[in-house]
């Protein structure tokens, strides 16, 4: 007979409970900077990875964060449009 295990799930808001454990920490999912944060997995094969801050960034860059907000995707112009 399966019996669910009772799980506690910690509700304490991410800003409290970094992930990032690296010495000099990396940005939180507040500053401007965010996407500095390291890489703690990738999934290439479908276009995202998520920051040590809690951030998933999408490869048209655009950003999910951690409390649902979303930014849009901010390409810049590219590299041989900035020479013309």
């Amino acid at each position: 007979m399966f019996r669910p295990v009772d799980v506690k799930h910690d509700t304490t808001p991410y800003r409290r409970h970094p992930m990032c454990q690296h010495q000099k920490s990396c940005p939180s999912a507040e500053a401007v900077d965010r996407e500095a944060a390291r890489i703690v997995a990738t999934f290439p094969e479908q276009g995202w990875s998520l920051l040590c801050n809690g951030v998933i960034v999408f490869e048209d860059t655009g950003e999910l964060l951690p409390d649902g907000r979303t930014i849009a995707p901010h390409r810049g112009p590219a590299v041989h449009a900035l020479a013309a």
